[in-house]
Order: C-alpha cells, then sequence, then structure tokens
C-alpha cells in the first residue's frame, strides 16, 4: 500500500529517534496507539505535510496491524521505498500556488487590495529566477493565502484535492 511521510534531515523521524533505511522494514514491539506508538504516516502527501514539514518526503510501504484515522495512520511495519528532498522552494511554490485557489475570494471580499495579487506574481518570477526581491513577497503570498483561505471554508476539501494532485505532480517531477 502506497503512504507518505515526511523525514527530516539524514532520514530520521520526527518523533523518537528511528533512522530510516530505503528498503529496509522497521518493526514496532508493542501497542500502536495514535500519536504515542507506532509507524505514522498518511495517504496523500498533503495530509503527510500538514503533520511534519520536514526535508524529506517519503514514500512508505506498509505491514501488520494498523489504527487509521482520516488523515492519520498508525502501523506495525514499515519500509521506506522512494524519497524526495523537499525544499524551502517546495514548500514556497506550495504556498504560492494555495494563495492562486483561493485568491479570487479574497479580491471579491477586498476588491481594492492588489497585494495579495502582486506578492503571488512577485513569488513566481521568484521562482523562475531566484531574485532576493522575491523572499519578502513570499511572506506576503504566505499571509494572504491564510487570509482568502478562512474565505473558503465551503469548498475546503476541493481546494485540499487540488492541492494534493499539485503535490504529486510536483514530486513526480523531481525524478
Amino acid at each position: 500500500m502506497k503512504k507518505y511521510k515526511f523525514l527530516r534531515t539524514s532520514l530520521k523521524s520526527d518523533s523518537g529517534d528511528i533512522k530510516w533505511k530505503k528498503g529496509k522494514w522497521k518493526a514496532h514491539k508493542g501497542e500502536l496507539e495514535m500519536c504515542q506508538s507506532g509507524f505514522h504516516c498518511s495517504k496523500t502527501i498533503y495530509q503527510a505535510f500538514s503533520y511534519v514539514q520536514g526535508e524529506h518526503l517519503a514514500l512508505v510501504e506498509v505491514a501488520g496491524k494498523s489504527i487509521k484515522d482520516d488523515d492519520k495512520e498508525v502501523w506495525q511495519k514499515m519500509r521506506v521505498v522512494k524519497t524526495w528532498r523537499w525544499t524551502k522552494r517546495d514548500s514556497v511554490a506550495l504556498s504560492v500556488y494555495a494563495a492562486g485557489l483561493v485568491l479570487k475570494n479574497y479580491e471579491k471580499e477586498y476588491p481594492n487590495d492588489k497585494r495579495p495579487r502582486e506578492a503571488i506574481l512577485t513569488v513566481k518570477r521568484w521562482l523562475r529566477t531566484g531574485s532576493r526581491k522575491g523572499l519578502s513577497a513570499a511572506r506576503s503570498a504566505e499571509s494572504a493565502a491564510r487570509s482568502a483561505w478562512s474565505a473558503e471554508s465551503a469548498a475546503r476539501s476541493a481546494l485540499i484535492s487540488k492541492i494534493s494532485k499539485w503535490m504529486n505532480r510536483r514530486i513526480r517531477s523531481k525524478k
């Protein structure tokens, strides 16, 4: 089964002292408990990212007993199948993408405030060129995304689906 988790530098878990090696199974001894014991992962990249914003995205394979929640799972056995480096640039691109999805809602509420649109355009330029000017605009785009996101609560699940698909495309392009 294909699942995802984010890992820290050196493929270390965010919680505990587990260091992962590609292809090597790890087994948890003892009872499984959500957020406490066992090996945690999520069905989608977006769900995994909402728990840990690590430096490496890992595609994992799971086996054995499990406990499943809507957006997180804990398993008895797990192994890392493949990893991708997740950079600050990827996080900025995600913020810009999310802000773009809800920009029309923000502009509907605040038609005279052009800052979010300008910030998004500046950050997109920065992503293409790497100019320093785009760094502060990235923060503005993140703030705009937060404001606009709250205006989009009715369509949140549709947005999450779009964001998940975007994250999958981003990872596929890293191959």
